[in-house]
């Protein structure tokens, strides 16, 4: 139908036009619905399905129906996952969910290298200056990180987009820790970060679901979180889940080391 768009005129361009504008509502109505929505007859309506190839509207009608479903589902596959589908029950999508962040934590509890996450807490501990970068899908633990580091009293500041992360870092020196939270492994942004950080000699940190990517060689310390990076929603919660187990766990690790010198506020 859109190959044969600009070969229609008047009517049957119109009711094409209605078609194509909502193949999902026009693939459950009647030859009547679409012959008052485009202004037209029903035998305009039975026209066009035939110039198209069809015996008439029925025809037309099945193939737009199917065609939608098989666009729908691909959408919803491709965006959510095959885990989960549009009729599961609130209790399977809990089921599913819930399935996917206990895998993700065992993951970290058997990959987190915790001789690396230890010397992360070191650095921040006794670095005047943390910068941390994260955006988009990696905003919320980089966030989550930075909040509950100031609340124990390190001095951090939380960056997203090319320039302020670029002008955070060139505020570091000698001492201070950069770190980055990118579940993806790469990122350009990201990588101009810690370079920049890196030449004002402070330490650089990553924390990552592909800790074998091109932001590896960007830093001093890669804190694998167990969990790879995901293509869909439903990989990419279970990513996020072992990102804020890592995060919380080199947060305490760095208030055990701070435990002398701050109070937390009631």
């Amino acid at each position: 139908m859109r190959d044969a768009l600009p070969g229609l005129t008047g009517g049957r361009r119109r009711v094409a036009e209605l078609i194509l504008a909502d193949p999902l509502e026009a693939g459950r109505n009647s030859i009547t619905w679409l012959a008052e929505q485009s202004g037209t007859q029903a035998a305009t309506v039975t026209r066009l399905s035939t110039a198209l190839g069809y015996s008439g509207f029925p025809a037309l009608r099945a193939a737009v129906a199917s065609e939608s479903g098989r666009e729908s589902q691909a959408g919803w596959e491709s965006d959510i996952g095959p885990d989960l589908t549009p009729q599961d029950s609130p209790e399977q999508v809990m089921n599913v969910l819930a399935g996917h962040e206990f895998r993700a934590l065992r993951n970290a509890m058997a990959n987190v290298d915790l001789s690396l996450l230890s010397k992360a807490a070191d650095a921040i501990a006794s670095a005047k200056r943390v910068v941390i970068f994260g955006e988009w899908g990696d905003r919320p633990p980089a966030d989550e990180l930075s909040m509950r580091l100031m609340r124990i009293g390190v001095p951090v500041w939380s960056h997203e987009g090319s320039h302020t992360a670029r002008v955070g870092a060139s505020l570091m020196t000698k001492g201070d820790v950069a770190l980055a939270v990118v579940r993806a492994g790469e990122s350009e942004i990201a990588s101009s970060f810690l370079k920049e950080a890196a030449a004002h000699h402070a330490t650089t940190v990553i924390i990552t679901g592909v800790p074998g990517g091109p932001l590896a060689a960007d830093a001093d310390l890669v804190l694998f979180t167990g969990t790879g990076g995901g293509r869909t929603w439903t990989e990419y919660f279970a990513g996020r889940a072992s990102d804020d187990f890592l995060g919380g766990v080199l947060w305490i690790l760095v208030a055990q080391r701070l435990k002398a010198s701050f109070t937390l506020p009631s």
